[in-house]
């Protein structure tokens, strides 16, 4: 449905994203997540010409709508937007808010835009509401309304740009308890948000940008629970790390065991679960893999704490041929009492020797 192929974007001072590339199939729910400063709210504007791309191509059914003298009322019309700052017209009610655009551009008739509107007014649960004004209503009712007004020019898609960042926590729910019933419907939506349980429960697909781009994207099984790159794994699980490179044999190990102890410390780690890292970098690193000498230098490892739930993990990555050691040196004593500290333990040999372990 939507085709987007390598878009970037360049402001005075900063590039958002530089080769956006992408295929977006019908009824598809994506949700964008990652970093402020990324893209994701640039990306959607992109998408509805509200911003004008530096670069690039996007493609709706076909139809190259960056083209020059591409009809971008038509575009609009196919696209809904519901912004985080609600957007609502003041000084109309709530009714006249959402008969607007049907009225003024569909030329749909008063009589059966007030009946679609209230239609939507009852879907999003606010009949009772359409002779107020905005001003007279909550933020999540707001929001409603602003989704109902979205939904009343019958798009083929919808964007949501963080529909819940100008919301009181206590009214986030309402308005994604209505997101999650337009999912249910078969509406095609990408939604930008910061609610990570919510992406993870009402999306079909998830994109994590960051670094100019689309870093990774996957479903939602795959980005929460077994990201395939550092910075999604560290962002969707809010990571504390702890890092260190070794590039010699006659390291200070002391001094990186400190470095362990003092980071658990900050990060409110029990002592067991300190001791636990200690003993995952000296039994792995230092008995198993520096015993091998020089050719797996440069070594790194990183101790990450969760802010979410407080878990920690190890990550190690080392240069030399592919060596597993839980496969290789299984009942060595170093490896078993590692093994004997992890819930999980990976090794990777895709880009160099990389192990990760669920303490």
């Amino acid at each position: 449905m939507i085709s987007i192929r390598h878009l970037k974007k360049v402001y005075p001072n900063v590039t958002p994203f530089s080769d956006v590339n992408v295929e977006i199939e019908k009824g598809e729910v994506i949700s964008i997540i990652g970093p402020s400063g990324t893209g994701k709210s640039t990306l959607l504007r992109c998408l509805n010409l509200l911003e004008t791309p530096t670069a690039g191509e996007i493609l709706v059914d076909g139809a190259p709508i960056t083209a020059k003298g591409a009809d971008i009322s038509a575009i609009r019309r196919k696209m809904g937007m519901v912004f985080q700052s609600f957007n609502l017209f003041s000084h109309l009610t709530v009714i006249e808010n959402i008969m607007l655009g049907p009225v003024d551009l569909l030329k749909q008739p008063k009589q059966e835009a007030y009946d679609e509107g209230m239609r939507l007014l009852s879907t999003v649960g606010l009949a009772e509401k359409a002779l107020n004004y905005p001003d007279e209503l909550s933020g999540g009712q707001k929001q409603r309304v602003a989704i109902a007004r979205a939904l009343a020019m019958k798009p083929e898609i919808i964007l949501f740009d963080e529909p819940t960042s100008a919301l009181d926590p206590t009214m986030v729910g309402e308005v994604l308890a209505v997101i999650r019933s337009l999912a249910r419907e078969g509406l095609t939506m990408l939604i930008v948000t910061h609610e990570m349980k919510f992406a993870r429960d009402v999306s079909t697909r998830v994109f994590y940008m960051d670094e100019g781009g689309i870093y990774e994207d996957g479903t939602p099984e795959q980005i929460f629970d077994h990201p395939r790159r550092e910075r999604t794994r560290a962002f969707v699980k809010r990571l504390k790390t702890f890092q260190q490179e070794i590039t010699t044999p006659d390291f200070d190990f002391i001094a990186v065991s400190t470095g362990i102890e003092e980071f658990g410390r900050r990060q409110l780690l029990s002592q067991r679960q300190i001791n636990n890292l200690q003993m995952v970098f000296e039994e792995l690193c230092v008995q198993t893999l520096l015993h091998r000498g020089s050719e797996v230098l440069p070594l790194r490892f990183s101790a990450a704490v969760s802010e979410l739930d407080g878990s920690s993990e190890a990550e190690v990555s080392y240069a030399g041929p592919a060596f597993d050691p839980f496969a290789q040196q299984a009942e060595e004593l170093s490896v078993k009492l590692v093994t004997g500290l992890t819930k999980e333990h990976r090794w990777s040999g895709t880009d160099g020797n990389q192990i990760t372990l669920i303490l």
